[in-house]
């Protein structure tokens, strides 16, 4: 059933974005007096689908629901009657033809911004990027950062939010070298030099890249929370096992735990583990026994009890750690401008970064990462939802370029040289391209897909 339901939420939120990004090509080519053959949802047997009476388009779904393609009429391809050769698409000029095949990549930019923009319209309340808590041992304690800390840039990028600060550091994943730091402190605008080694990148025992804020040794504010069983979910673990609410932790497995942050780092490193515990119940010290369920994710097998803390009033986040961020309608378009160019930056550097082996293959994900990823937009709300989808549009968008024959990025190559050059370049050439972008192609998505059940069957 879960399964169903990621494959479910996978198409929900792939498949519009696939719709629109042939929509781009379609529409363009429609423009240009390109005749269009058939606009298809999904690759392989028709589903079902209808052919325009006017234009004789074949609008069709199809069974494999990995992508789209819009088919023109093309001398390359089929036989063209000599009074339709002027509306076939290899006898457009370059321009026409470079605009079509940009349309693709174009629309799924547009629809990245156009989300952003509508996310960055609602008001939402924020941790303020003050430094919560020092990571022991971490580049951020040696660079003299210290708890109370505002961080206000990152090399030299301004940030507002604790998404942005992790967009920023993300920047430098793979590398080594001074992160510069700036931090308003006691109202004084410092710098700091983060010096890092192979930034975010496993070290130990380590099998996972690290997350930017914990790679740099930083953590936002985090209330303490007393270790107090405030719900315990029917049929879980810790029901099975005696667990009730209003339990105070003590120990675990001869831990002292005094927060519900220590208890729960133990309970998710022993999955499958029989825990000694020592609890409070009525006053009373009292010791049980949990084995917390091993709980599959993208991190790996977590232990999983099935419970969550008391909140009380004391546990409330203090008004300096909290910041409202709203824009107004012109400023979230030139804020979604700059994050979609970011994240665009960012994402080709990466790709860059895994060729030249700064960071490992292991980074690359796939469509089993796509959908657990959408599952869990859902779960989380209609904004979760729009962002994951404006993120992935904007992947697409940008893998859509990359100049490898077989994807938008290769053709342009192609006609770029045609308009240079004033003639196409040679069939056999761009035939033994195609066969090779294939073939990288190919590579590039079996070790997308082996990192996805890497991750989900470690």
């Amino acid at each position: 059933m879960n399964a169903l339901y990621m494959i479910l939420a996978a198409i929900c939120v792939l498949g519009p974005l696939v719709a629109l990004h042939e929509f781009g090509h379609y529409i363009v080519a429609r423009l240009c007096g390109v005749k269009v053959l058939t606009y298809s949802i999904g690759f392989g047997p028709k589903l079902f689908g209808w052919t325009s009476r006017r234009s004789g388009i074949d609008y069709q779904i199809a069974a494999i629901p990995l992508g789209g393609y819009v088919k023109m009429l093309d001398e390359r391809a089929e036989v063209v009657p000599d009074e339709l050769k002027s509306v076939a698409f290899n006898n457009q000029h370059p321009l026409k033809k470079i605009a079509i095949v940009a349309a693709g990549p174009v629309m799924n930019f547009i629809i990245a911004i156009s989300l952003f923009w509508v996310l960055l319209l609602f008001p939402s309340e924020q941790l303020a990027t003050r430094i919560g808590k020092i990571v022991t041992d971490s580049p951020a304690q040696s660079s003299g950062l210290v708890v109370g800390d505002e961080i206000v840039s990152i090399d030299g990028r301004a940030v507002s939010t604790w998404q942005d600060t992790a967009y920023a550091l993300a920047d430098s994943m793979g590398e080594s070298r001074n992160i510069v730091v700036g931090v308003v402190r006691d109202e004084q605008a410092l710098t700091q030099n983060v010096a890092v080694e192979r930034f975010m990148q496993p070290t130990g025992e380590q099998t996972q890249t690290q997350d930017p804020l914990t790679a740099l040794g930083i953590l936002p504010y985090q209330p303490v929370i007393a270790p107090v069983v405030g719900e315990v979910a029917a049929d879980s673990a810790a029901a099975l096992m005696g667990l009730q609410v209003g339990d105070r932790f003590v120990s675990i497995d001869g831990v002292a735990v005094n927060d519900w942050v220590s208890a729960t780092e133990i309970i998710r490193k022993s999955p499958e583990k029989m825990l000694a515990v020592v609890i409070i119940r009525d006053g009373k010290q009292l010791p049980i026994k949990l084995m917390p369920r091993g709980i599959k994710t993208r991190d790996g097998v977590i232990g999983q009890l099935g419970i969550k803390p008391h909140i009380g009033d004391e546990q409330l986040i203090p008004p300096e750690y909290i910041k409202t961020i709203q824009y107004s309608p012109v400023e979230a378009v030139g804020k979604a401008f700059s994050r979609t160019y970011e994240l665009s930056v960012m994402t080709v550097s990466s790709l860059g970064k895994m060729i030249t082996g700064m960071i490992g293959l292991d980074n690359l994900s796939g469509p089993i990462t796509i959908a657990e990823v959408s599952k869990d937009s859902f779960e989380m709300g209609w904004k979760q939802v729009l962002s994951t989808a404006a993120m992935i549009s904007l992947s697409l968008a940008v893998l859509n370029l990359l100049p490898i024959p077989v994807l938008d990025g290769g053709h342009l190559i192609f006609y770029t040289y045609e308009l240079i050059r004033g003639k196409a370049m040679s069939e056999t050439v761009q035939a033994v391209a195609f066969r090779m972008g294939a073939i990288l192609l190919l590579c590039f998505m079996v070790l997308a897909i082996s990192n996805d059940i890497m991750r989900v069957f470690g």
